[in-house]
């Protein structure tokens, strides 16, 4: 008899991933995957109190060996219905090769993974960020190589050498850019099995990668934004979920290579208000 367990595959464990599991996975085997085990252990004790089934793996998503055995540890579990990707590294903690290989090439290889064995019906979220949206306009030329470039091409790309991308922050927005690209693009081929992909791109939420940015050297701009937002605070990992929930739900059917921005407002102010460069 086949095995028509429901799975959902969580890459990275922090506080995003794990609220929006905890919203769409019940009655679903969660499998919870991260750099580090101890990450993945101490998460998986909370949905595993909660009720939830759950198993842990260790993935680098830089990795193509290490993306393919997570492929190969969730298919031999269940049916993947549900991709939450949650991993990624701020400007404050890697320099620019570091975010552009685990934050642009690391997504691409799992949205091509993951689209390979999705299941009909299933859909997948990518956590991106308001950073993509003060990037300014690329060429159209740009975004389509950021959306289609084969995978193990993408860090060769003209654009994204070390001459042309010399802060972390630049790398961190371009590869924010790119991830709702290259999710537009696969949302075509995700399609075609049936499936869905969107990003989210969050705002400051408060998280242990946002104390981390809080507390660190871009800490003074980033309780700016807060306070000159029109919401005038930062968001929660559940709010987050809740807009997940939507998108991997029945009621997000006809939604599909979407980016949903939502930062209280920052980016509004950042290009028509108070956070405008002056």
């Amino acid at each position: 008899m086949k095995n028509t367990r429901k799975v959902t595959v969580v890459i990275g464990a922090g506080s995003i991933g794990q609220a929006i599991a905890r919203r769409v996975s019940a009655g679903k085997h969660v499998v919870l995957a991260d750099l580090r085990q101890e990450n993945a252990d101490a998460a998986a004790k909370v949905l595993l109190d909660a009720g939830f089934d759950v198993t842990t793996a260790i993935v680098d998503v830089s990795s193509r060996e290490s993306v393919q055995a997570l492929v190969q540890t969730a298919t031999a579990i269940g049916d993947i219905t549900g991709v939450i990707h949650a991993a990624g590294v701020s400007p404050s903690q890697a320099p620019v090769a570091t975010i552009l290989r685990v934050d642009l090439y690391g997504t691409a290889l799992v949205l091509e993974a993951f689209g390979d064995v999705i299941a009909e019906g299933g859909s997948g979220i990518v956590i991106a960020s308001q950073s993509g949206h003060r990037l300014p306009a690329l060429t159209p030329e740009q975004n389509k190589a950021l959306a289609t470039t084969p995978v193990e091409e993408l860090l060769a790309l003209p654009m994204l050498q070390a001459d042309k991308v010399t802060d972390p922050l630049n790398a961190y927005q371009i590869s924010k850019r790119g991830n709702s690209l290259r999710v537009m693009a696969e949302a075509v081929r995700w399609g075609k099995r049936g499936a869905r992909v969107n990003t989210i791109s969050p705002g400051i939420i408060f998280t242990p990668l946002a104390r981390d940015e809080l507390s660190g050297p871009r800490g003074e701009g980033y309780r700016r934004m807060i306070d000159l937002s029109a919401a005038g605070r930062g968001g929660t990992p559940d709010e987050v979920g809740a807009v997940a929930a939507l998108l991997m739900g029945p009621e997000g059917t006809f939604i599909t290579g979407s980016d949903f921005l939502m930062d209280g407002g920052v980016t509004a102010a950042y290009w028509y208000g108070d956070l405008a460069p002056q």
